[in-house]
């Protein structure tokens, strides 16, 4: 069951206590004569009419430095009940089981005013407003208790009733119907609730905004929560909202705005995690602009809002590889080999150098790659390796490199394989001729005799 932060206190807030306001005092000289007997169900007899002055100072003194006496005004209403309940009109009734719900609330105890205000839709002469104010208690009440069928119920029941609309029964109704998952009316009704609430000349906050957006997210109505959220970064500039709209954008496979916006988030200083970092910058990448992507990435390095771990160095390395900036790229590979139990982020370390290069580090970082093991693709490995071997003139080494290749691949990596063992077989064939001829040429030329003797 989905949960409404502080519903209880929001929706309890139309509550209020029923107080009776004592009759004025007689004039001076006027003959002081007690009030007559009620005879209709609109009056309260004087005995009701005490007990219950009694039990309204015990609940809200007058003096405000008289203690609140809820224990004594529960009392009192037990005793005047069990004394004259059966003696009492209905509007006498009303009023008692009315301070009753006041107590009960004032207690925290829903459950009880809950029990009290369905007895008081039992009085069959309810006066019309006592019932309404009823219905919406009950709706505020039954939502505090999660019983969210029954809060529509009851606020349905006020609105056939009244004549005029209440933002706190529209909001409620939304409420309620959220929580059955009834997207539509609770769109409808939330909708409802901020027209009024405008009207009014109520404000409304961005938690009355965001509650609607929740429900078109949910509802996957992309193109008004795009319309919203407009709105309230225009209203409220909030870091969520600058944020969500690029992921409405993404909803809506309008990539372009979405990295567009996402990159407006950044430059405002309102990405503050890791996720959004990474995405960013892997996404200009894929607009071939890999270096404002690394500048990102290391912007989140240096902020200390992406990790230093293995898959985030890879990704730097990358980017700067894909800028053709390999010197950049090589503090990231070099951590992500330091962290990688596998050989593959050697691998990665070893074709760096290789096209630095550095033939020497290169053929070292592949080395390890091959005895870390778990690689992507061994055979590939392999055939780089001895690559680094040719160019420091290894021949042996690197055709054993091919053969271990041919051994690891399949028929496209043996078939490499081989060619390039046939080129390394003629390139050492060139180099030893090239080496004899030297060797000739130093034994063919003697040294001239010293001039000096």
């Amino acid at each position: 069951m989905k949960r409404i932060y502080a519903i209880v206190p929001a929706l309890l807030s139309g509550f209020a206590l029923l107080m009776i306001q004592p009759g004025a005092p007689a004039l001076a000289g006027e003959e002081q004569r007690p009030p007559p007997e009620a005879r209709t169900a609109g009056t309260l007899g004087p005995q009701v009419m005490r007990a219950i002055s009694e039990i309204q100072e015990m609940m809200a003194p007058e003096d405000p430095e008289d203690p609140v006496d809820l224990a004594g005004a529960k009392q009192a209403l037990d005793e005047l009940r069990e004394r004259r309940w059966e003696r009492m009109n209905d509007f006498e009734k009303s009023t008692l089981l009315n301070f009753y719900t006041n107590y009960y609330l004032a207690m925290e105890d829903f459950a009880g005013a809950l029990r009290t205000f369905e007895e008081m839709l039992t009085i069959e002469e309810l006066r019309e407003d006592t019932r309404r104010r009823t219905h919406r208690s009950l709706g505020q009440l039954y939502a505090a208790e999660e019983n969210w069928s029954k809060s529509i119920e009851n606020y349905e029941a006020w609105r056939e009733m009244s004549l005029e609309e209440d933002e706190i029964v529209f909001k409620g109704l939304s409420y309620a119907h959220y929580q059955l998952d009834e997207m539509i009316p609770a769109r409808d009704y939330w909708i409802d609730y901020m027209k009024l609430s405008l009207t009014n000349g109520l404000e409304l906050g961005r938690d009355d905004y965001a509650y609607l957006n929740g429900v078109y997210f949910t509802l996957e109505s992309y193109d008004e929560a795009l319309d919203l959220t407009k709105t309230m970064i225009v209203k409220f500039d909030d870091p969520t909202d600058w944020q969500n709209l690029s992921a409405i954008y993404a909803s809506l496979d309008r990539e372009d705005e979405r990295i567009r916006s996402l990159n407006l988030t950044y430059l405002r200083g309102l990405i503050d995690d890791d996720t959004r970092f990474l995405n960013l910058g892997q996404s200009l990448a894929g607009l071939e602009i890999p270096l404002s992507g690394r500048k990102i990435l290391d912007d989140g390095f240096a902020r200390e809002m992406i990790p230093d771990d293995l898959e985030n160095n890879i990704t730097l390395a990358q980017m700067s590889m894909l800028g053709a900036e390999y010197d950049e790229a090589l503090a990231p590979a070099r951590r992500a080999a330091e962290l990688d139990d596998t050989g593959n982020s050697h691998d990665t370390l070893g074709y760096l150098y290789y096209v630095l290069n550095r033939y020497e580090d290169s053929a070292e970082a592949f080395s390890e790659a091959l005895d870390r093991g778990g690689l992507e693709n061994r055979a590939d490995t392999l055939l780089f390796y001895a690559r680094a071997l040719v160019e420091l003139d290894r021949f042996t080494a690197a055709i054993a490199a091919t053969n271990d290749s041919a051994e690891a691949g399949g028929e496209q990596e043996r078939q490499a394989a081989r060619s390039y063992r046939q080129f390394i077989e003629s390139t050492r064939n060139r180099y030893n001729i090239i080496a004899e001829r030297r060797n000739d040429a130093i034994d063919f030329y003697e040294t001239y005799p010293s001039l000096v003797d």
